[in-house]
């Protein structure tokens, strides 16, 4: 019987769609996937499909209105995007807020980090397959959920930073369930550790893959834990204080490896940090108002006016460009995530379609935040 013998296979490259439904891809968003059988040669993110023209809205709607359409973007930092518009309104109106409000802005924004990367560290390990790692996350997040709801009747989107301070005052029980959250937290988070970071599995799901250098990141604007894992020190609490940064003591989280892993790591690194600014505000929360007077209809005055501040994914950059009318003539946000995404290609191009899920957990990437 003769041996046949095919000493060269052909393969040929093909594309795929992953999304715009797909679970692994933490939104609508479609990528468009060049594949040689089971290698990426090519990524390319189809972006769209959840735009509702926000900065569009934000030119025919009051800077009060404008603060409630932000935590519509990335709603897992809703206070934070919230406070961004109004300290950009207050720096326009040379308006000096109390300390009391800035201290409760700080807490309630760590408390809002702490909550997204909680609900990021769950669905990670349910995308490489650990589905215990949701029901952990979820447990721990229920508490400051509950914190929120009480102080402000809301969940999710926010709404409690107003021009010139907040909504309304903190609940009486503010206090005593934030220090009684951290406590809880403090016996919990190692178990995170315990339960997933060691994990045979998930570290060679995630060491050495997806590696992104600390020159790839400055050159793409990555933030963020993206950024940091990469050994970019670019957090804006740390470059540009703003609220009660300036007061109080934290590392910055910084990995050089700038791996899947780096990035995870960071943002477990984050939580402890999160937790130290808490316990060093929540019981010195200054007396006095939490609102300073603002007109009912707010005019900034002519000129254009920039802030940042520090997501839970990176940098938000908020530009008004006034008239002096009571709408802006234009206004533009820039979102951390859209610069992380758009590096996807650089670090996962040779890797398997198995390798860009997990690359693409660690980006930690919400799409209405890219998609505005």
């Amino acid at each position: 019987m003769e041996q046949i013998v095919n000493d060269s296979f052909k393969t040929q490259e093909y594309f795929i769609n992953m999304g715009p439904q797909h679970p692994a891809t933490h939104g609508v968003l479609r990528l468009i996937l060049t594949i040689d059988g089971e290698i990426i040669r090519n990524v390319e993110p189809d972006l769209g499909y959840i735009h509702r023209s926000i900065e569009k809205m934000c030119e025919r709607d009051s800077y009060q209105q404008i603060v409630h359409l932000t935590d519509r973007m990335d709603y897992l930092s809703a206070h934070i995007n919230n406070e961004a518009v109004c300290l950009t309104v207050e720096k326009a109106l040379e308006l000096e807020v109390t300390e009391r409000v800035k201290v409760i802005r700080t807490i309630v924004g760590e408390l809002t980090r702490l909550a997204s990367h909680m609900l990021w560290w769950g669905v990670m390990g349910m995308d490489l397959g650990a589905l215990t790692s949701y029901f952990y996350a979820f447990r721990d997040r229920e508490m400051i959920n509950d914190i929120f709801e009480e102080t402000c009747g809301a969940r999710l989107t926010m709404n409690y930073n107003i021009p010139g301070g907040l909504m309304f005052d903190i609940h009486p029980n503010f206090v005593p369930r934030t220090k009684e959250f951290i406590k809880h937290f403090r016996t919990k988070l190692p178990e995170y550790d315990r339960l997933l970071t060691g994990n045979v599995i998930f570290q060679k799901r995630t060491r050495g893959i997806g590696v992104l250098t600390r020159e790839q990141a400055i050159s793409y604007g990555a933030s963020g834990p993206v950024a940091r894992g990469s050994g970019f020190a670019s957090d804006i609490r740390k470059r540009h204080p703003y609220s009660a940064y300036d007061r109080v003591d934290f590392k910055e989280a910084i990995r050089t490896e700038g791996d899947n892993l780096a990035r995870y790591k960071v943002r477990i690194d984050e939580m402890w940090e999160s937790m130290n600014i808490i316990e060093q505000l929540i019981d010195n929360i200054p007396e006095g108002d939490y609102q300073t007077p603002t007109k009912a209809v707010i005019k900034l005055p002519k000129g254009e006016y920039y802030q940042r501040v520090e997501t839970a994914r990176g940098e938000l950059g908020v530009y008004i460009n006034s008239t002096g009318t009571k709408n802006p003539y234009r206004m533009k946000f820039r979102s951390p995530g859209f610069s992380n995404l758009s590096l996807l290609n650089e670090i996962v191009v040779g890797g398997k379609i198995g390798d860009l899920v997990a690359t693409m957990a660690t980006i930690d990437i919400v799409v209405p935040d890219i998609d505005r």
